[in-house]
């Protein structure tokens, strides 16, 4: 056995099924070695997409996602996609070629610093110079990768390592001793915070994308409390979208209800996130009423590192969520509920009617039409935020975009590594024309692997957040955003690589439409050319806080002009 084969007998180990990749010279020898593995190989059409699908398949299974590229341009089209992974904590393994040892620092062919361009945007980076090292380096990859704090972890083999032959042994342990990540929240913390939430007359649970995990617990202990919940971006599915309970996300573009309900809380449970500037806008102006702030994250440095905490706790958020059920006592919230449910009443998520076709009202429609059943991905713009806000997301992992990067062109990708990752499920990716054009490749991995994936590109012909800002900031000085004059025709780009496309204009046929993308089996591509002049609100400008919130458009051209 040589050393690209030990790399996919660890891999095996680890219960690796699938991988993510592309080849290339430095790792030929790992991918000679794949032609006799069980292992199943997607062939990605650009290494950012491998990334970015494995990034998926590990958010959607809750397993560690595994890509692969070949030295110097492939391994460097990894780095925005290992940052994304970084920045919304998902565990990826990524395993790249190298030239051989000797070359190293040569300049040769294909040759980057992969090790140090790629430190900052990985949770744990290491290249292996033995080729016995190679099952104790890969487990603890996959072990750094999923514990704790999750996040991505890369791994080096130069080619001379993957043609070594291997002698060592597979029967390793890890064992890493400035590695210890603390699992069980302190026990006493825990009475504290059930004691400040006893004395509180406006409490609000916020959930974050680390609670993804701990959905069950989470549930029960809001329903034991009757607390309301509010999941940020990246927890939507963490507590049922449609639960009564449900105040819907905060933020930026996050709901009256929410956005106001942290404002006037005088007590905040957060589990699993990190008080993300685009939730909490100025920090020096957020959750000004809070006199008790408790943050539970496995990850330590997160805790105070934004908002000022009053109770710390340290641990995983299933196990101290759990913790948190069993000593919960229902709370008297009258009085908060009922100004919750005004605000709920009065300011839900909305959109003014129009003659024209509009991006909320395509996404309502699938909401509808499948019941929430379904894994739904998104591209990064005015599409991502009316998919957070429209499409109500009841169940964990089901809900998958860039939250902390904000990549534009995630949204196919992702839905391949979602269709992969749960085979038995619908898959709806909503795109902007803008976002997908940057991923567009992909569907010939989509159309090769018949993936039960729909796509829906909301085209309003412009990039449209930018626009929004440039209408509401920058005196309507339209600058490079106006994509109409050169976009493609979608439905026959997808056509072109034997994918089923489809044209919407009319809202007439909406709902009809709608029935034909979901009727028919494998991918489909559904172009909807949608209002030009939307906007998503409400929004906060960046650097206000929740009093600054614009509830609905200003200057939102009137229907019919």
């Amino acid at each position: 056995m040589n050393g690209a084969a030990a790399i996919l007998k660890a891999l095996e180990m680890q219960g690796v099924d699938t991988i993510f990749g592309h080849p290339g010279g430095t790792i030929m020898p790992t991918y000679d070695a794949l032609y006799d593995s069980p292992i199943r190989h997607i062939l990605v059409r650009h290494e950012q997409a491998g990334v970015h699908a494995a990034t998926a398949y590990a958010r959607a299974s809750g397993r560690v996602g595994v890509c692969m590229a070949t030295s110097g341009p492939g391994a460097l089209n990894l780095v925005t996609g290992l940052q994304d992974a970084l920045m919304d904590s998902t565990p990826v393994v990524a395993i790249t070629g190298n030239v051989p040892q000797h070359l190293i620092g040569t300049d040769a062919f294909q040759e980057a610093d992969v090790v140090g361009i790629t430190q900052p945007v990985t949770k744990h980076n290491m290249q292996v110079r033995n080729v016995n090292d190679i099952p104790r380096v890969i487990a603890e990859a996959f072990y750094i990768a999923s514990t704790g704090r999750p996040g991505p972890v890369l791994i080096d083999f130069p080619k001379d390592v993957q043609m070594a032959e291997f002698t060592g042994t597979f029967e390793v342990e890890v064992d890493l001793p400035g590695y210890k990540p603390t699992f069980k929240g302190h026990p006493r913390q825990i009475e504290r915070a059930l004691e400040a939430l006893q004395k509180a007359e406006k409490p609000v649970l916020m959930v974050g994308g680390g609670a993804q995990n701990a959905a069950p617990e989470i549930i029960a202990f809001a329903e034991k409390t009757g607390i309301p919940v509010i999941p940020t971006l990246m927890g939507l599915g963490a507590f049922p979208g449609t639960h009564p309970q449900c105040l819907g996300m905060p933020g930026m573009h996050g709901s009256v209800a929410a956005n106001r309900a942290i404002h006037h809380a005088d007590t905040i449970l957060a589990i699993g996130l990190r008080f993300d500037d685009r939730v909490t806008g100025k920090v020096s102006r957020f959750a000004p009423n809070a006199h008790t702030v408790i943050h539970v994250d496995i990850d330590p440095a997160e805790i105070g590192k934004l908002i000022k905490t009053s109770i710390p706790v340290v641990g995983d958020a299933k196990w101290v969520a759990a913790e948190l059920a069993k000593g919960a006592k229902k709370l008297s919230l009258g009085k908060w509920w009922a100004q919750l449910e005004d605000w709920k009443t009065k300011h839900p998520f909305a959109w003014r009617p129009k003659p024209h076709l509009q991006s909320q009202e395509v996404i309502q429609a699938f909401w509808e039409a499948t019941q929430g059943k379904a894994v739904v991905t998104a591209g990064v713009g005015q599409h991502q935020m009316f998919a957070a806000q429209f499409y109500k997301f009841d169940r964990p992992r089901s809900w998958i975009n860039s939250g902390g990067l904000g990549t534009m062109g995630v949204g196919l990708p992702f839905a391949i590594g979602a269709a992969l990752a749960r085979p038995d499920e619908l898959v709806i990716d909503f795109d902007g024309d803008g976002s997908f054009q940057m991923t567009l490749q992909e569907l010939a991995t989509l159309k090769k692997h018949n993936l039960n994936v729909k796509i829906v590109i909301l085209n309003n012909g412009f990039l449209g957040m930018v626009r929004q800002w440039q209408d509401l900031f920058h005196a309507k000085r339209y600058s490079e955003v106006y994509l109409a004059d050169s976009n493609p025709d979608f439905a026959k780009l997808a056509e072109a690589y034997g994918i089923k496309g489809i044209t919407l204009t009319d809202k007439a046929r909406l709902q009809e439409t709608v029935k034909e993308v979901l009727a028919h089996p494998g991918p489909v591509l559904l172009e909807a050319r949608v209002y030009h002049e939307e906007g998503v609100f409400p929004m906060i400008p960046s650097g206000g806080a929740a009093e600054d919130m614009i509830i609905e458009n200003p200057r939102e051209t009137v229907a019919g002009d």
